[in-house]
This record gives structure tokens, sequence and C-alpha cells, in this order.
């Protein structure tokens, strides 16, 4: 088995998507421990919203936890193609961790225009640093290249690469011994399961979603309007402020959706900014998921948003998943133990058709 560490869960879903397209059995987890049977297990630890310290400490312990694990031959490490997270700390921690002498780096995605050349990393010709990705509130892309992004690397025996097209990752991956630790993006990952599995790429079918037992979740204050036959119903502006509870929330709900057993909630208000505020709405949206499958359990779950996804499954104590369609690249359908299908996207991207208009 190959183990996936991720360090959010919308990453962790783009992997399970990769290696469900490429006909391997795939699963996901937030929890590292008994890890069910399968090709692929790909394992969300959410490091990226914890600080350094916390991020290489989950990091340990993950890897403690694989390497007791017979089943599992290879370990994957996922990282951000934009070069956010605490990539080193966590690479660290890893390598003393496990069986891994040295890490090698490539968050370069060629086949998106991402490219990395002469240790500058690329958005579409555009250094890093010049894109959107400066104003990153937590990770802001100060410097392009990948030495001053990361001037301890060389230290903690993490090693960078080239790469301005796939078949630069292709030799890399190659090239690697069974010593070296992958760490990067969809490329790598794509050319890693490629070597070391049998794989096959299946047509994706476009299941059969039941939206009259569905609970939707639109986590993002930026999401946008879903066009389908599902109510919406939007946070109360006095929970937006945080002067009520999730409590009152449900309440109001309750009625509406233990006869219906679908519904569609929604942030509409738009003035409160910053990290704590971000917090706040998610957990404050995980809560109401929660207590809303209290009453009753949907055959399918929907949520828009990495962050309320994965505070929504910690809050129902779901873990382990098995994937069961790719609907569109960072779009997942997965299975709980439970039998709730769960579907999950990072809020920036479309639903890929997941949702028939009216």
């Amino acid at each position: 088995m190959i183990a996936v560490i991720a360090d959010d869960i919308t990453g962790a879903a783009e992997m399970a998507g990769i290696a469900h397209r490429l006909g391997l059995s795939v699963s996901m987890s937030t929890n590292p421990k008994d890890l069910p049977p399968c090709d692929v297990s790909v394992i969300a630890t959410d490091t990226r919203s914890m600080t350094e310290t916390e991020a290489a400490e989950v990091s340990a312990k993950t890897a403690v936890a694989l390497a007791d694990m017979n089943s599992v031959e290879h370990i994957f490490k996922k990282t951000d193609s934009a070069l956010r997270g605490h990539v080193v700390a966590e690479l660290e921690a890893l390598l003393r961790c496990s069986q891994y002498i040295q890490a090698l780096y490539i968050p370069a995605n060629p086949s998106k225009g991402r490219i990395i050349r002469d240790g500058v990393y690329y958005i579409s010709g555009t250094p890093l640093d010049e894109t959107d990705f400066s104003f990153d509130p937590e990770f802001p892309a100060l410097s392009s290249v990948l030495t001053t992004r990361f001037p301890d690397a060389g230290m903690k025996k993490v090693l960078f690469a080239d790469a301005v097209s796939e078949e630069d990752i292709n030799k890399e991956v190659d090239n690697a011994d069974g010593y070296t630790l992958l760490a990067g993006a969809a490329d790598l990952f794509t050319a890693f399961l490629k070597k070391h599995c049998r794989c096959n790429t299946v047509a994706q079918k476009r299941p059969d979603i039941n939206l009259h037992d569905a609970l939707i979740i639109c986590g993002s204050t930026q999401s946008r309007p879903i066009d389908c036959s599902v109510d919406t119903f939007h946070m109360p502006t006095d929970l937006y402020e945080g002067t009520s509870t999730p409590d009152k929330w449900i309440k109001e709900l309750s009625g509406k959706y233990s006869i219906s057993h679908s519904m569609i909630l929604a942030i509409r208000d738009r003035h409160r900014i910053g990290k704590e505020s971000a917090i706040y709405l998610r957990e404050t949206m995980a809560e109401t998921v929660r207590g809303l499958t209290d009453i009753h359990t949907p055959r399918e779950l929907i949520i828009e948003g990495g962050a309320t996804a994965y505070a929504s499954l910690q809050k129902l104590g779901w873990d382990t998943f098995t994937i069961t369609d790719e609907i569109a690249p960072g779009v997942i359908r997965m299975r709980a133990p439970n039998g709730t299908h769960v579907t999950m996207k990072p809020g920036s991207y479309p639903w890929g058709g997941l949702f028939p208009s009216k």
C-alpha cells in the first residue's frame, strides 16, 4: 500500500481522486491508525492550519503510525503547489521517523503551467511572488526562489529539482531510490503512482446523487448560489456576528429538515474578515451540520470549502472513507462507514456539473 500524507483535506481529496482515476482502490482518512486495506490510503492531517511546531509533531506521529504498519510500502508527501505550508518542518519530521534519509521536493505542476526553472517557481510564466499568492494571509509568496523561501532545506536534507515539463517530473521519479521521500503536487504524484502501481485509467461516470436526501454546505463566504431543486437557508446575521448560537439556528431549521431531508446552508453576510472570523464561521457551520445530522443522517453530505469539510467531519466523528467517484479534478465523492456519501471540493473550484439545473 502507498500512504499519502497531505497537509489539508482538499489536497488529500485531490490525491485520492488521481489514484481513483488511475483505477486504484483508495481510502481517505483523518486518522493514520487502522487504515483499511487498499492500494492507496490518503491521510488528511490539516497541518497547514497549525503552527510550525504543531505541524512537525503531527507529521512525526503520522510517520510513526505508518512505520508500525507492515502493509505500507511507500510514503508520498502531498504539498501545496504554490509553496504554502510548513514544508521543511514537516519533511524533517517525516525523515526523522521513517526509513527515508532525504526528501526530494518538487511542487511544480507543469501540466497546469506551474514550473521550476533554475530554482525559480513560475505560474504561467510569471514568478510566484508577482502573482496573487503574494497576498496569501498565512503563507505569502515573498520570493519565487526556492532556496530563499526555504533557506534551511539543505541542512534538513530536503532537496529541490527543476521541472519545466512532465518529462522532467517522470525522470526525477524514475531516478529516485527507495530512501528518497518524494514530496510535491499532482504531477509528481501521478508519476509516482505510475512507477509503483499497475495503473489503468478508468472512465469517470456521473454518480446518481439523490438531492432529495442531501445536506449541502456552502462554507465559504465566496460561495456562489447553487442552481438546483434544493432550498437554501442562510446563516442568520446574529449567528454570523457571534451574538447567537448554533443551537438556535438548528432549532429553526429542524422542522423543515425533518420533513424535507434536504437543504442548502450558506453564508450571506460578508462584513467579517480575518483568521479568527474564518475559524468561528467554519466551527459554527460544522456544529450546525452535526446538529442536523443528529435529526436525520443524509444519504448525501456535500461540502464546499476544505476547512469547513475538515471541521464538519471531525465534529461528526467520521474519519475513514472509501473513494467512489471523482466528479471533477478536486471534487471527490466518498462513502463513510455508515453509508453516507460525502462530496467535497475547495471553495475556488467549480462543481464540475454535480448539480443539474432546475
